[in-house]
């Protein structure tokens, strides 16, 4: 299957990892963003501000699939504003493509949209699955309960949505979350967090890229949980991730420390200290086989790439 493939919101770390996916196999990618992502050789630009109908809109007409990857990031302290933006950024832009579905003649037939894994409770003690997984509570909970539901306000009788619950993508490249997390690594400074007990889900970059394929590509709706099949503690997360670097020690931190660290560098202790033991239950029943079932084989390639790009990610 090719076609055209509308990355929304596409500019950013995963954006630029399936344009270069799918033109790989010969799709056309087209971007909708803000600014224009550098560089673009694997795309074709149009610009939208993830609010409203426009221009951008005919792109949809005749598309083989949507992905929508708009969303202001997660990483920054959660006062008034930094909420809203969350909010909007992920419902308007939401609803803006809905909108564009329902009006096209010929619409997409398949529309991926984003969520996130962090909807399920803080789960020690049992996986988290799409059918049996218990919906947690508090800000980023609603965020993902509201941007899942802007997907369904709209009858679109022609277009299959699915919902993606999406773990910690892991891959190289400017925007990821190797840029910051490899730098902590190798400085020594990844020891267990808080005794390490909370659970880590996560993805290969390139087993995201498959997944979406796979989605768009199988007849599968709603919710679907886009993670590797084998998530593990933090301590353990943490071990692999220093032997891939060769780090022989890492220096373990505190609930309290970590929380400290979070409110100097702008950001929110439940990124690191919430237990997100998330399993993808319903691709693994639709028949996907993960390139990079278990991190440490996902970390040890990851790192040679890194490696042979100078350590820059």
């Amino acid at each position: 299957m090719s076609g055209r493939l509308i990355l929304a919101g596409g500019s950013g770390f995963l954006g630029r990892a399936l344009a270069r996916y799918f033109a790989a196999q010969g799709w056309e990618l087209v971007i909708l963003s803000r600014s224009r992502p550098e560089p673009l050789s694997a795309a074709r630009w149009v610009s939208w501000d993830g609010l409203r109908q426009g221009a951008w809109a005919a792109e949809l007409e005749g598309a083989a699939a949507v992905v929508n990857l708009a969303g202001r990031t997660v990483n920054c302290r959660y006062d008034a504003q930094n909420m809203l933006d969350i909010y909007t950024s992920r419902l308007y832009s939401t609803r803006a493509l809905g909108h564009a579905i329902r009006d096209a003649r010929r619409p997409p037939p398949v529309w991926l949209n984003s969520s996130t894994g962090t909807l399920y409770r803080d789960a020690r003690d049992l996986p988290q699955t799409e059918g049996a997984g218990e919906i947690g509570t508090g800000f980023s909970v609603d965020v993902g309960q509201r941007w899942e539901a802007a997907m369904w306000e709209e009858d679109l009788p022609e277009t299959r949505r699915v919902a993606l619950r999406t773990a910690l993508v892991y891959g190289v490249g400017k925007g990821g979350v190797m840029q910051t997390t490899d730098a902590v690594v190798r400085l020594g400074g990844a020891g267990a967090m808080a005794g390490g007990g909370q659970y880590v889900s996560w993805i290969h970059e390139l087993d995201f890229c498959r997944a979406v394929q796979f989605l768009i590509e199988h007849d599968l709706s709603g919710p679907i949980n886009v993670c590797a099949p084998q998530p593990l503690p933090n301590r353990d997360f943490l071990r692999a991730y220093r032997a891939a670097w060769g780090v022989p020690v890492g220096i373990p931190s505190t609930a309290g420390l970590i929380r400290l660290g979070a409110l100097a560098l702008h950001s929110e202790a439940e990124l690191l200290l919430k237990s997100r033991w998330v399993t993808p239950q319903r691709l693994l029943e639709a028949g996907f086989a993960f390139e990079y079932p278990a991190w440490d084989g996902a970390i040890r390639q990851l790192v040679e790439v890194a490696r042979a790009h100078g350590h820059r990610t």
